[in-house]
């Protein structure tokens, strides 16, 4: 289907380029020589042959995680080509079913929950796709995703060694054969015809391969709302209540963000005030064993299981340094409160340059930054940077009132979605707007609620926009408990758009300030010498100086 939508566009603009020629008088005049013209389409197979190779041997290695990471990064830079998205779709398929089976709540509910009822937690989120996804949803391919997700399942050690006693390849082929054989010419277009096929694909592979009804149901409920694009989701409890922790802005643990990487878990983030700081752990250290065991084979979630625990109790550290020096440590885990708004701090003391980072968009995001407002006030400022690089986001309703503080009338974002209760309007107030000189520093991480705040500002002309053109996530997701069990799932439920109707999704926010190379200071602390290592943040003091003498 895009391929044939594509191909009309191109059509298009050539007949609007031979529609351009036929009307300039240069070039429309009898007698008169024209000069031949090339027009030059960027071809870039080489590279994406690179690029799918590398992404194929890390596929082979069932390097999941990086194959995920890797896709996605280079989907974003050719994000026409439906061969990286098929590689992004198989890898996510593949990543998200190894986190589910190293995540204990999974395991409980697979190993406790009756099939039927399985099936009817199956039925739950059908209904809450029906009820609630931006597009319609087809019965038909539901039930195909399913099946999809299940074929990726049989070829999963984490799933076969839970699920099949016996690996007989013969009988899972024959399995196979007979699975697409009953369900693909099978007629859905309801709701009740996609259950009863979930429920046929369950009780064959009990009849055939001997493994529980419910494994096969949950794949297909896993299949269902995974692939409906790349932000929705089932989600295991654990994973809802880790959710429900980021929206609050709290939760128990050690106060680290790390992520996979050449057999050691990098320490990307340590959180300020947490256990992890008070033991020493600082940014760039690896953590290379938990209570003994090396994290070389563990993917970020497996890590981030064995990390987990109750408050008060303990966890072994092996941590190895830049300067590779090991150290073993023990942390106690206790409740960390996230702070939305960190680096609050005076930039340029002459110039009265204040600068604060948002690091997401949380509940307490709204009181975190007025405080950090007045205690920049009082503190001599007079203008403004808001670092929004790395932001991944977070709660709309929080972006709109970050946006509200700064922009004194006129829509801040408007939300479109299948249904009309998901049509939105969200407008600034006059009341309680601050009107300093403001600069926004952006990159290619920051998005959602981030884009929704650079795009008001943009569009209302409230300040300047520095850095580089932003991530692209366009839209609003709804979290929705399942009755079930603790569980829920995440849906994609509108598209949002600018004030000026702009959307963003695979499009973002364009700097006004387009900085191409942006290195962050090392050390996470903000002031002039580091802007002068950081041409992000030396191009937004540049910007602030500039509106600052317009004053």
């Amino acid at each position: 289907m895009r391929r044939r939508v594509l191909s009309a566009n191109f059509y298009v603009l050539l007949a609007a380029l031979a529609a351009a020629l036929a009307a300039c008088p240069a070039l429309a005049q009898p007698g008169t020589a024209r000069a031949s013209e090339t027009i030059s389409i960027p071809d870039h197979t080489v590279e994406i042959d690179v690029i799918l190779r590398q992404g194929q041997q890390m596929e082979l290695q069932r390097r999941w995680e990086e194959a995920l990471t890797h896709y996605e990064e280079a989907s974003r830079r050719y994000p026409g080509d439906r061969g990286l998205q098929r590689r992004f779709e198989f890898a996510r398929l593949h990543y998200e079913l190894g986190r589910r089976y190293c995540d204990q709540s999974f395991l409980h509910v697979t190993a406790n929950l009756p099939p039927d009822e399985a099936l009817d937690l199956y039925t739950q989120v059908l209904l809450k796709i029906q009820a609630h996804y931006v597009e319609t949803p087809n019965w038909k391919e539901l039930v195909e995703r399913g099946t999809n997700n299940f074929e990726v399942a049989l070829s999963e050690p984490a799933f076969l060694e839970r699920h099949l006693l016996v690996q007989d390849y013969q009988a899972l082929e024959e399995f196979r054969r007979e699975l697409y054989g009953m369900l693909g010419p099978r007629v859905v277009v309801s709701r009740t015809d996609a259950c009863d096929a979930v429920a046929t694909a369950a009780h064959l592979a009990e009849a055939r391969l001997k493994i529980a009804p419910t494994a096969v149901v949950l794949e297909y409920l896993c299949g269902a709302a995974n692939t409906l694009d790349p932000y929705s989701a089932y989600l295991t409890p654990d994973q809802l209540t880790d959710v429900y922790s980021q929206i609050e802005g709290n939760f128990v643990g050690l106060g680290i963000e790390l992520k996979a990487k050449e057999g050691a878990l990098l320490i990307v983030r340590v959180i300020g005030g947490s256990p992890a700081e008070d033991a020493g752990i600082r940014n760039g250290d690896r953590i290379v064993a938990v209570d003994g065991r090396s994290t070389r084979d563990l993917s970020t979630d497996e890590a981030a299981d064995l990390l987990r625990g109750e408050a008060g109790s303990a966890v072994e550290l092996s941590v190895v340094g830049p300067d590779q020096q090991a150290r073993q440590l023990i942390v106690h885990r206790r409740r960390v409160e996230v702070p939305s708004v960190d680096q609050v701090r005076i930039i340029d003391r002459d110039r009265g340059i204040g600068y604060c980072r948002l690091t997401c968009f949380q509940k307490t995001t709204c009181s975190d930054l007025d405080a950090a407002l007045w205690e920049l006030h009082r503190d001599g400022m007079s203008s403004l940077i808001i670092d929004l690089r790395g932001n991944p986001g977070g709660l709309l309703t929080a972006s709109v009132e970050v946006a509200d503080k700064f922009i004194d009338r006129g829509i801040i974002v408007s939300t479109r979605g299948r249904n009309t209760q998901e049509d939105f309007t969200y407008s600034a107030h006059v009341t309680g707007t601050w009107r300093m000189p403001l600069v926004v520093l952006i990159d290619q991480d920051s998005a959602s609620a981030a884009e929704i705040f650079a795009g008001a500002i943009r569009d209302h002309r409230r300040g300047t926009i520095v850095g580089a053109r932003s991530y692209g996530k366009g839209s609003v997701q709804g979290i929705f408990p399942l009755s079930l069990t603790s569980a829920g799932v995440r849906l994609t439920t509108a598209k949002f758009f600018s004030p000026t109707g702009r959307p963003y999704s695979r499009v973002g926010v364009e700097p006004d300030v387009v900085v191409q190379v942006a290195a962050r200071p090392a050390d996470g602390q903000i002031d002039l010498q580091a802007a002068v290592e950081d041409a992000m943040l030396a191009a937004a003091l540049q910007s602030a100086r500039n509106l600052d003498a317009l004053r």
